[in-house]
């Protein structure tokens, strides 16, 4: 058996911490949650859907998680790292992890929504709840195409009123 030296440890972690540093940063939305009390396919449905949504979810151990935290300045996340965590990481989204974890904890109470961070902001778990009430980047796209859409049916419903009338003028 190979014996495991130190410094192999040290550097695994100091990759650890800087993989978490560098998650930390480059995400839209990090959410920090309680998932004890959880069964095995509860979490594995959850990474699922999270995945499906293109947000990484991972159990991290909170002292690395808290040095990463002192080297990207977000220190105030700290006081939510106790206790078993798992952190959704989304980097393109900033609604959809907070959306998908605030859904599946009002089906399973166990999951307990701790706090995260939002464009690089601390944040408590109040306000991850309200920002799962926004709509998604979908959604919104689709709200916006709509409202660019409704002035060109105005206007395409105008024009056939006035065809339909002159037709009905020359019968």
């Amino acid at each position: 058996m190979a014996e495991i030296r130190p410094t192999v440890i040290r550097e695994e972690k100091v990759q650890a911490i800087n993989e978490i540093a560098t998650k930390l940063r480059e995400s839209q939305t990090t959410v920090v949650a309680d998932y004890r009390g959880l069964t095995v396919a509860q979490v594995t449905e959850l990474r699922k859907q999270l995945r499906e949504a293109g947000v990484e979810f991972q159990v991290l151990k909170n002292s690395l998680t808290r040095l990463a935290t002192a080297k990207e300045n977000l220190t105030e996340l700290d006081q939510y790292l106790t206790g078993p965590n798992a952190l959704a990481f989304s980097k393109d989204d900033v609604v959809a992890p907070a959306k998908i974890i605030a859904e599946f904890a009002k089906k399973n109470e166990k999951l307990e929504i701790k706090g995260g961070v939002i464009e690089g902001k601390v944040v408590g778990a109040e306000q991850i709840k309200a920002l799962a009430t926004l709509p998604s980047r979908e959604g919104l796209l689709s709200m916006l195409l709509s409202v660019l859409q409704a002035p060109m049916r105005n206007v395409a419903l105008a024009i056939k009123a006035v065809a339909e009338q002159k037709e009905g003028q020359g019968a």
